[in-house]
């Protein structure tokens, strides 16, 4: 099996590597993805924060499966960094994570994670996570 597993927090990270550890065989591939938009609306801390998201990844699942991590900093949204991702490297399923939102804050809800599960054309699992 191919992964993607989208991450931009260690905590979502490892809540991810709790959920897809035991499912892995030394057969499958994992690809870690941490998309920002770059430009003036990404500081360098997002941009650190990333990536030690990304080394969560690799540190948890390198032993089990083969485990690629990519920080992605070219102007597209996650979710489009993500379906490119699908149709690159022939995903089977799409691995991410989403938190509890207030009913306020639902009208915005996870665009990343809506605009995946609406245009997806693989299976995914989502996650609960706190971030």
């Amino acid at each position: 099996m191919r992964y993607v597993l989208l991450t931009n927090d260690p905590t979502r990270s490892e809540r991810l590597c709790d959920y897809l550890e035991p499912r892995l065989e030394e057969t499958d591939t994992v690809h870690a993805i941490n998309s920002q938009r770059g430009g003036d609306r990404t500081s360098q801390r997002e941009l650190d924060h990333g990536k030690d998201a990304l080394s969560v990844v690799h540190r948890r699942l390198s032993e089990v499966a083969s485990v690629e991590t990519h920080q992605l900093v070219r102007g597209k949204s996650p979710a489009e960094d993500a379906l490119a991702f699908v149709e690159r490297y022939e995903i089977d399923e799409i691995v991410m994570g989403i938190r509890k939102r207030s009913a306020a804050s639902k009208l915005l809800f996870g665009d990343v994670a809506q605009d995946v599960l609406m245009n997806a054309t693989v299976p995914m699992r989502v996650v609960p996570v706190v971030d």
